[in-house]
């Protein structure tokens, strides 16, 4: 069967998001297809918007609509605490718990020497300047628990014991509503490491 042009096109262009097949990104073409064009006007300025008004934290690494992120300009925030981070997604994630009141420092990714990231390619030569020039008490490393994750929390962490700021990891374990007969010995043991105390 042969489709109109615009709709593979457009099609094509959708199924190289994440998570996007062919499939998805044929209903998502032929929704957008159906809406007002007020709406199309409206999704379109939004993209625009996203790539022209965005930019990285100079601080943080954080995304921010100017120079400094809404967090590193906030008086309400601890700035003696940094979560380090992967990803700037990560922040938001973290945000939406509301248990965290500190800053952050994104690092851009992880260590990965099979595929060429090395501590240059990350931010941290700028979260080490920032142990200089501010007064920071505590680096918690929140970095997802595989190996590049586990990689980058140790070299992370052999730098920054030195200079006596307190370096701490995000607790792992059972998730909420697990079960233990399902989960693996190394999630079981991490739990029983970071078990609470009441």
């Amino acid at each position: 069967m042969q489709i109109a042009e615009p709709l593979t096109f457009a099609i094509e262009e959708l199924s190289k998001l994440p998570g996007i097949g062919k499939k998805t990104a044929q209903r998502l073409a032929l929704f957008i297809l159906k809406m007002e064009n007020q709406q199309v006007d409206t999704f379109l300025n939004s993209i625009r918007e996203l790539k022209t008004k965005l930019r990285y934290c100079n601080r943080c690494f954080n995304l921010a609509e100017d120079d400094l992120c809404t967090v590193c300009t906030s008086s309400k925030r601890d700035s003696s605490i940094i979560c380090v981070l992967e990803e700037a997604s990560d922040v938001i994630a973290v945000e939406k718990t509301h248990e965290f009141n500190g800053l952050y420092h994104v690092l851009g990714g992880v260590l990965s020497p099979l595929t060429g990231v090395t501590p240059d390619s990350l931010k941290i030569k700028e979260l080490i300047k920032r142990f200089e020039n501010e007064n920071i008490s505590e680096v918690i490393l929140a970095l997802n628990a595989d190996t590049e994750g586990e990689t980058t929390a140790l070299y992370l962490s052999k730098l920054i014991k030195p200079l006596n700021i307190k370096v701490s990891r995000i607790a792992r374990g059972l998730p909420i509503g697990g079960d233990l007969e399902f989960a693996d010995n190394a999630t079981i043991g991490r739990a029983l490491i970071n078990r609470l105390t009441y």
